[in-house]
């Protein structure tokens, strides 16, 4: 694990002499950044020794509550675990009023044990550092869609779009609409260069399939930095929308009638020198390619609830929608769940379309990037890609609820090993709670309702 040195927080703070308060995050297993609010005179002793944090904070609920049987509360005594900052994640946050920083941490590997063992950062670093010791360097990119949304609800009390600079507010799909990106121009210039300020790789913008949703790509590179740069930018998104009177929404199905919100995952494995080892004249790839295919399939049912954690996950899985139905892989086909884009042979890779927007990306990451390491190493074959309708074709469907992903997770062998029992303890622990605490507010018979507003 590595930590940023004392150097670079005080050249930050000699070129930044206006900031007064940072914002030390880290991110939960829920993908919610907690933490908290320093003065600028706190800086510097964050980076010399760390920063103690609760034990709890890696084992809350999605609502911030403790999780009695998480081994991280009364067992330990809520005990101060040590956190460092991460490099080059100390940024200026444009959107605040008050000249505002920010500072990702992570626990440390001893000092800020026993949380370590919860932190999600630490389980992709280790699925990569595997990865890497065969000789295999994941390359990495996070598509993530977003619906901007007013602060107020309509008149029934449901969420709805946020009025277009002209007044309007948008109803219909417009998908790849080239006028539905100029009327959200203010938020988008201002969120460009709120992703330059803060070095975040921002590419395309386009209106996505539904009123108000918009995606926006991250360019691709080193894995553990990609994901690292997805978890910043989802927090400039909402803070930069919250600036301008609106709210930025990841969650997986807001609305019923209309698409849902994923976030794709652009992956290939690259040598120590950078060559893409998925790169072939052949659309399909190299035979590595295929194997990494292979074992994201087979492992796809036990690493289902870190791509899809909530209940609200499960209602975004359905057919004609361009979200995934069913364990199928095609060749630059939209309608299966791993798409091997077309392209220059250099730039082979998968595309893993199974994730929605509320997952966390260290999560999904370290899941299909250890799928992929299954796969090289039992040399497993994903079958012929599926050509034409994937839904037409689908014979074999992705669960639909979040009990049947909860109760794969816990019984798979193949996830203790990839992702380490002491890890899955705290989070299962978790997405258990949480998922209690839902049956307990909806009842059976409403919950059954739920699924079937999709």
């Amino acid at each position: 694990m590595t930590f940023a040195t004392v150097q670079e927080a005080r050249d930050f703070l000699e070129r930044n002499p206006d900031i007064d308060a940072i914002e030390l995050f880290i991110l939960d297993a829920n993908g919610v950044p907690r933490g908290k609010l320093l003065h600028r005179d706190e800086l510097l002793a964050v980076y010399e020794s760390g920063r103690p944090l609760p034990s709890t904070i890696l084992g809350l609920t999605l609502h911030g509550e403790d999780v009695e049987n998480s081994g991280l509360v009364w067992d330990v005594g809520d005990i101060d675990c040590r956190a460092y900052p991460l490099p080059g994640s100390l940024v200026r946050l444009p959107w605040r009023r008050m000249p505002t920083a920010a500072v990702q941490v992570s626990m440390h590997p001893e000092a800020g044990m026993p949380a370590a063992i919860a932190d999600p950062r630490h389980v992709l670093v280790e699925v990569i550092e595997r990865l890497k010791a065969d000789g295999y360097h994941p390359v990495m990119a996070c598509e993530l869609e977003f619906y901007l949304l007013d602060q107020k609800r309509d008149a029934s009390g449901r969420p709805q779009p946020a009025l277009d600079a002209d007044g309007q507010r948008p109803r219909s799909t417009q998908v790849y609409g080239l006028r539905e990106l100029e009327q959200i121009e203010p938020f988008l210039a201002d969120l460009y260069a709120a992703c330059k300020a803060q070095g975040i790789p921002a590419r395309t913008a386009i209106s996505e399939y539904a009123p108000g949703q918009v995606e926006i790509t991250l360019e691709h590179g080193d894995a553990l930095e990609a994901m690292d740069q997805a978890v910043r930018y989802k927090r400039l998104v909402k803070g930069v929308a919250h600036a301008h009177g609106m709210q930025a929404c990841f969650m997986a199905k807001p609305f019923s009638e209309i698409a849902g919100t994923g976030m794709h995952m652009h992956v290939s494995l690259a040598d120590a020198e950078g060559r893409n080892l998925y790169a072939s004249e052949d659309p399909a790839g190299t035979p590595l390619l295929r194997q990494s295919v292979g074992g994201m399939l087979e492992s796809l049912l036990d690493s289902l609830l870190m791509f899809c954690p909530n209940a609200n996950s499960y209602r975004r899985f359905q057919a004609n929608s361009y979200a995934p139905l069913a364990p199928t892989w095609g060749v630059d086909n939209r309608t299966v769940s791993l798409r091997v884009p077309g392209g220059p042979a250099a730039s082979r890779h998968i595309e893993h379309r199974i994730c929605g927007a509320d997952a966390n990306p260290y999560l999904a990451a370290a899941a299909i990037l250890a799928g992929i390491h299954r796969g090289i190493r039992e040399n497993l074959d994903p079958g012929e890609p599926v050509e034409g309708n994937g839904y037409a074709q689908a014979t074999e469907l992705l669960p639909t609820d979040w009990l049947t992903s909860l109760r794969a997770l816990e019984r798979s062998s193949w996830a203790r090993d990839a992702f380490g029992t002491a890890f899955l303890g705290v989070y299962l622990a978790v997405k258990r709670a949480e998922y209690r605490q839902f049956m307990a507010e909806v009842g059976e018979q409403d919950w059954r309702w739920y699924l079937n507003q999709a």
